[in-house]
Formats: C-alpha cells, structure tokens, sequence
C-alpha cells in the first residue's frame, strides 16, 4: 500500500461577517414584534413570549462572537431573518460550486499541482445545494479535474468521510490525487427565529489535497499514519428538508425542515464517543496522546472542544494544543477541523503529530491522524 498524505489546504471566507451585537439586536427586534403579536395568547397563558437573546448569552453558550456569511443583510433583517440569494441560471456556476472553486485552487496551489493532475473531487458537507447533478462533478466540471467526482454527506464529519475516501481511492490505484472540498453554506438551514441555536452557524469553504507521498512536492505535506470512522444513530441533531417534503401529508412546519437540536444531549453524547474514538484509535497506532502536538477538532462548541481534549490528554489543554476559531466562524460543519488545521499548521516541525476530528449529527464521527514531513 502506498503511503498517503495531505499536500495542500485551502479555505474560502466570505468576505461579509455578522457579530454577536448585530445578530442579537435582529433576533431580539423579530422576538418583540411577534411577542406584540402575541400579546393577547401571551396573556390569557396559551402562549408563551418569545426570549431575548444577548451577546454575553451567545458567548457563554457557545464561545462564538461573530460568524462570516454569504449575505449579511437577509440575515440581520428582522422580517426575513434568513440570507437573500440571487437564483442562478442552470447555466451558471452554483454558490457551492462557486466557494468551493475558490478553497481547492488554494490547496491545488499549496500542493504545486495543476487541476488536470486530480483524478477525484468528493464534496464532502453536510447539505447539498440540489441532489443532482452532483455537485462534486460540476466543481470537477469548472475546475477542469478528470477522473470522477461525487457528493459525500455525514453531516458535520463529512470532511474526515471524505478524507478516509480520497485516501483509500490513492492508495488503491484509482486516483493519483483527490480533492475533498467542504462548501458550508449552514446560514441557509439555520432558524435565526430560535434563540437557542440562531448564533450557531456561519459559512465557508475549504478544500483539502490527497495524493501519494512519492509525488507530493507541497509547501507543508502531512502523512496519513490512520483514519478511523464511526457513526452511531441520533435524532438529537436533525434536518428534515427533503425533496418528499411537498408530498407529505400533513405539511410539516416551515422550522422542522431547518436544523434543530437538543443541545444538552449531544453534549453529554458526544464528548465521549469522540474522546473514546480518538484514544482508542491513536492506541492502536502505538501512539501515546501526550505524543500529539496538536488538536484540530470540529468547531462546534468552545466547551465541548475544551472538555474532548481534556478527556484525551488527562488534563487541560493549550490555546496551542487544540486551537480554536469558531470565536470567529462560528460553527461551518464540516469545514470546521479543516479551518483550525489550514490556520494552525505551520509551526508544526517535522515528525510533529496531529489530529484531525470531526464529529456532528448522526451521530458520526471521523478521526484522521497526521505527521508533519
């Protein structure tokens, strides 16, 4: 078996962002208006008001304080409450094509490799912007890569998927390089309506570079020592939009077809799946975790990333050993772990260990441990 590596990263940010304050003055503007409306249900006890919401709530429930997104202005208006998208024609790039083009011609740039020489492109996120044509073979289409191409969804583990994939197809023959492009677009399956969760999401792209230690020539390649997948079934984190949705009767809600949680329980679920997974897998590679250098998880929640690697190294961790940046990005699903592995790779030395998790709804997780070259 060939040894595998990842050559290149890349990360697209849109350039619009919206801050805790600004999100929470939208939200809480929308709250009153439908608490007036409400007034009299509210009254006699058959409604109950809607709760403000805070940037000091939002930071302590989550670490988050701020977010870039695809369109600010639909997102902080309170009778829309959700980004405003120009259609495109079938003959246009789509927005997902269109991040992710930006992201993988950044790692094929880092990698010292031409779009003709990737023989697979998986994108790999946690929703698709149409169920076909895939959107793997339109961002192969406008890239100019040849081979194949395909959609891969595991929700927010997709990322860590789609790696496991690439790596597998390299090692067996049928590509010379993959892509795994993650195009996050959450803020369009977001409820900004629900104070609990409408600080969660932000979007990005980002794009990742498989190929063969024997050819990489990249700018900071890392050897793939394993990857490890698990999944385990949950309807804590769910996502009911589908194309059966019309058909169905009766209709479901306009917000059961968006993301929603319970919160509490994916924390307390979670956590030790993904410590479990991670200690178990870096075991069998004979790999101490106090050996690991750094931590790139799944930027979900400042808490849960705190309280995994604690679990993992039996103590607390560095700002240095698991870095964040959902304080920034907030949550972009999928894209997340290769966020905080694109911005904090560069001080690793040669022989220094990572590792590479992702986790979310499923529950799935994916754990892709790495060694600097």
């Amino acid at each position: 078996m060939k040894r595998i590596c990842i050559s290149g990263s890349g990360l697209y940010t849109p350039p619009q962002s919206v801050s805790n304050e600004e999100l929470a003055v939208a939200y809480n503007r929308y709250a009153q208006r439908e608490n007036e409306r409400q007034a009299a249900a509210i009254a006699a006890g058959t409604a109950e008001p809607l709760p403000m919401s805070s940037p000091e709530f939002i930071v302590k429930a989550s670490g988050i304080r701020s977010r870039h997104v695809v369109d600010r202005g639909g997102v902080l208006d309170p009778a829309r409450m959700r980004p405003r998208l120009p259609r495109r024609g079938d003959d246009e790039p789509s927005l997902m094509c269109e991040m992710g083009l930006l992201a993988a011609r950044q790692a094929l740039a880092g990698a010292g490799r031409a779009a003709a020489e990737i023989d697979a492109v998986l994108v790999a996120c946690s929703n698709m912007q149409r169920p076909y044509p895939a959107m793997a073979v339109e961002l192969q289409h406008y890239l100019g890569a040849g081979g194949y191409a395909y959609d891969v969804n595991v929700a927010c583990a997709s990322a860590a998927f789609g790696v496991q994939a690439a790596a597998d197809a390299v090692a067996r023959g049928s590509a010379r390089a993959a892509l795994v492009v993650s195009p996050e677009i959450c803020t369009g399956h977001l409820n900004f309506m629900n104070r609990d969760c409408h600080f969660i999401f932000g979007d990005a792209a980002t794009a990742l570079l498989v190929e063969s230690m024997d050819v990489a020539h990249g700018q900071a390649t890392f050897e793939i020592l394993g990857t490890r997948l698990a999944t385990q079934y949950s309807n804590n984190i769910r996502n009911n939009f589908g194309f059966l949705n019309a058909c169905e009767e009766p209709r479901r809600p306009w917000d059961d077809v968006l993301f929603r949680q319970e919160g509490r329980k994916v924390f307390k679920e979670v956590v030790p799946l993904v410590a479990e997974l991670i200690l178990a897998h870096l075991a069998d590679l004979g790999i101490e975790a106090a050996a690991v250098r750094r931590f790139w998880l799944h930027q979900a929640n400042l808490s849960m990333n705190q309280l995994i690697a604690r679990r993992v190294l039996g103590r607390e961790p560095s700002e240095a050993e698991a870095p964040v940046i959902l304080d920034e990005y907030a949550n972009t699903s999928s894209a997340g772990s290769v966020i905080a592995f694109h911005k904090f790779h560069a001080d690793l030395a040669p022989g220094d260990l990572g590792v590479l998790c992702a986790f979310g709804a499923g529950y799935s997780a994916g754990c892709v441990v790495l060694k600097r070259l």
